[in-house]
């Protein structure tokens, strides 16, 4: 039996803009998925995992087509992988997950890393861990009908505990930054409210920042500047999407030079601008979402914080002084479903 393991990641700062060919920047946390896989003799593949709404899947190779559930993401890793030429047979495999689904937190690109991982191995592939996450892509793109960017399945594949990924989702090109989780706490709340990726709103981003890319005759938002998005040619809603990508680019990079300086309270800082800038610019917050960011905010050990993931739902992100962590999110989560209603888990610490 072959065992593969992908953990989910928590993305520090860098939201929306990967594929808008810009800069992200994400770590792993301890949340895992776990694919365990027996070859077989013939052409049968039988999925079954406790991590999605249906046990059990089965179908025979080559027979990939969409149905709408978790099995999609199996049959877009086996449909793909012979798309490409890769030599693979039969097998059966579980998969497990304790990567909270709809929380932001790459529940799905770990998923697709995990089993990717366990066939390359059982069937001896050639793959590295960078085409391994462009296949993860793939099948979002391709199969399951979320127009995602690289970023998850890139932090999903290569992403470490105790540092983050500066990643160029352009080139691919990435440093790893040391965290100094000597010196601060991370926190990591699911609001219970969960978001679906491959929804409307997500693909709906994606589309008016094409146009507005288009318009400015760039290639992607990434080579904008806000000088120009006063232009005329933009939609009011093109403007406000285009700002946010343009400033959150920005963004990434005073993050990644303030964690070298250790300059925590610069770092808080950017998080709370990048919340504010996904909620009124992007605007893809919520009001729980907005709420567990200002429980957060109004501890003075905290430094900052903000939404993380996709949107429309999910999880929050923030940094605090050490040794403060674990109290602050114990006291965000009592207060945050007194006045929600929601029950928010803690993830990290």
């Amino acid at each position: 039996m072959i065992t593969a393991v992908a953990n989910g990641r928590v993305n520090l700062i860098g939201e929306h803009t990967d594929y808008n060919d810009g800069w992200v920047f994400p770590t792993a946390i301890p949340q895992r998925t776990t694919a365990r896989l027996t070859t077989r003799q013939d052409r049968l593949v039988i999925g079954r995992t406790t991590a999605r709404e249906l046990a059990k899947c089965e179908y025979e190779l080559g027979t990939e087509h969409k149905t709408g559930a978790w099995c999609d993401y199996l049959q877009g890793a086996t449909s793909l992988l012979l798309k490409d030429g890769y030599a693979i047979r039969g097998f059966e495999i579980e998969i497990d997950s304790n990567v909270p689904m709809g929380s932001g937190l790459s529940s799905s690109a770990a998923f697709e890393i995990a089993v990717l991982k366990a066939i390359r191995e059982a069937f001896a592939l050639d793959i590295t861990d960078e085409v391994l996450a462009r296949i993860g892509q793939r099948i979002e793109n391709e199969f399951v009908g979320a127009r995602v960017g690289i970023m998850d399945q890139m932090a999903c594949a290569m992403a470490a505990f105790g540092e983050a990924l500066f990643l160029d989702t352009m080139t691919l090109r990435f440093e790893r930054v040391p965290i100094p989780l000597d010196e601060i706490d991370l926190i990591v709340i699911n609001s219970g409210v969960a978001h679906r990726i491959s929804g409307g709103g997500y693909n709906q981003r994606r589309a008016e920042c094409e146009s507005a890319a288009a318009k400015l005759k760039v290639p992607s938002l990434r080579s904008a500047t806000l000088d120009r998005l006063e232009t005329g040619v933009l939609t009011p809603v093109e403007i406000k999407r285009a700002r946010h990508v343009i400033t959150e680019n920005a963004r990434v990079h005073a993050a990644v030079e303030a964690m070298k300086a250790h300059d925590f309270k610069k770092m808080g800082q950017l998080f709370y601008e990048s919340h504010c800038s996904m909620r009124d610019d992007y605007e893809v917050s919520i009001p729980e979402i907005d709420k567990l960011v200002e429980l957060c905010l109004a501890d003075s050990a905290c430094y900052g914080a903000r939404l993380t993931g996709g949107g429309f739902g999910g999880s929050i992100v923030a940094i605090t002084k050490k040794g403060e962590g674990a109290r602050i999110a114990a006291a965000v989560t009592a207060a945050y479903e007194k006045q929600t209603g929601q029950k928010g888990t803690i993830l990290v610490p």
